[in-house]
């Protein structure tokens, strides 16, 4: 059916009018927004033939149906997106050969002469690299005799115990 084949002023109108009582049902039901908003909707199809828009819109829907058609009953087509999965899948292959290449590059030994491990050394993974000679904190032992009272904090602490927080 060509585009001069049909009647369009009978056709905007009758959607149009059926959308108007849709949208009138929607105001008495959900209120003056989803009223509006369907009146809004339903005065498209009149606008569109009274600025001349139909003939590009039917223009865009039928290439948009000839393309879809075009897509799905063509084996041209289904092999031409078969060859794009594949060369999407083997660009994924290669990223990851290649991100492998580059960290395995990343690792090379350094310059640096490395300690020669003896009996009494210990491994390097024991020691830290950024604090490689560095002693022990030695461990704190818990006090059981009270720290003398500080007598800048006397006061503080005064307070505290007049307000029941202690």
């Amino acid at each position: 059916m060509s585009y001069d084949q049909i009647a369009w002023l009978p056709l905007c109108g009758g959607l149009t009018a059926v959308g108007l009582v849709l949208s009138f049902l929607a105001f008495r039901r959900r209120g003056a927004g989803a009223g509006l908003r369907a009146a809004a909707w339903s005065l498209i199809p009149v606008a569109a033939y009274l600025t001349g828009a139909l003939p590009a819109l039917w223009q865009m829907g039928t290439a948009a149906v000839g393309f879809v058609t075009g897509l799905v009953f063509s084996p041209k087509v289904w092999a031409g997106v078969a060859v794009a999965g594949l060369s999407a899948l083997l660009f994924l292959i290669s990223g990851f050969l290649r991100g492998g290449r580059s960290r395995g590059r990343r690792s090379k030994p350094s310059t640096e002469p490395q300690p020669v491990a003896g009996p009494s050394a210990t491994p390097p993974s024991a020691t830290a690299p950024t604090q490689p000679n560095r002693p022990p904190l030695p461990r704190r032992t818990p006090t059981t005799a009270a720290a003398p009272p500080d007598e800048d904090l006397s006061d503080i602490e005064e307070i505290l115990k007049r307000r029941g927080i202690s």
